[in-house]
């Protein structure tokens, strides 16, 4: 059935980039090498320390807890749900985004593969507090044991790219006037990503970028516009006296 055959597509597809992350494990010197880099690099663009974001989440534990809970338990259900809601709701735009989600994904594993970085949190020179560890809860154990996850594929930050895009397919596929809101999330994701420690400015700036590259090349789908929806836009748009006269005439 077309459901179980998506449902086996993107499994596979996150099966593959999950095992793909795991070739870059134990690249930890030129992990370390890249993220002292970044670092360098983002001091020379002179963006905001990522210790300015962590201290707005250090003033109690609460907030830190709250951060590190939405990076463990938002990320993935909050895509899969945009996905099954497009499938069900948006079927064309459906296609569009898992396409984009899947350009986005391959393009992170090859700069993973290519570029391995140990997250702001391991790097000593960012002088950044491991909140996860510290508050909890958290997603990872001590690199040298954790199996199920590579800690050394910061840049691009998924978390970001995917929240983004989440964002951009629910603005495209929907009308309503409020649905510009859905921004915050992805605003939100970058406030916890940075201010737990788990990522850099730069690994969603890149993230982004891709994003944006994925968007030029694989093309939203266009609104269709019914009979009576043109007629409707013809009656807003006309002046107000004629459509007093044709509401007579009816």
């Amino acid at each position: 059935p077309p459901l179980v055959r998506e449902l086996l597509l993107v499994v596979g597809l996150f099966l593959v980039y999950k095992f793909g992350r795991q070739l870059v494990t134990g690249h930890t010197t030129e992990a370390f090498r890249n993220a002292d880099r970044v670092w360098d690099w983002e001091r020379t663009l002179h963006l905001p320390s990522e210790g300015s974001v962590q201290s707005l989440l250090l003033h109690g534990d609460t907030l830190a807890h709250l951060a590190n809970t939405y990076y463990a338990t938002v990320h993935f259900p909050a895509t899969v749900a945009f996905l099954v809601w497009l499938y069900l709701k948006r079927p064309a735009h459906y296609i569009w985004a898992r396409r984009v989600l899947a350009a986005l994904t391959g393009a992170a594993l090859v700069l993973h593969l290519v570029f391995p970085l140990a997250p702001p949190r391991m790097l000593a020179a960012a002088g950044l507090v491991d909140t996860a560890k510290v508050y909890g809860p958290s997603v990872y154990g001590p690199p040298q044991t954790d199996t199920l996850s590579n800690q050394f594929a910061a840049m691009p930050s998924l978390h970001f790219g995917w929240a983004l895009m989440v964002a951009v397919g629910l603005i495209v596929a929907t009308r309503s006037r409020h649905r510009w809101l859905w921004l915050l999330h992805p605003l939100v994701t970058l406030v916890v990503i940075v201010g737990t420690a788990n990522h850099y400015w730069m690994d969603a700036i890149v993230a982004a970028a891709l994003l944006g590259i994925a968007l030029a090349v694989i093309h939203a789908p266009r609104r269709t516009v019914t009979t009576a929806g043109r007629a409707q836009e013809r009656l807003a748009s006309a002046d107000p006296k004629e459509n007093v006269l044709v509401g007579a005439g009816r």
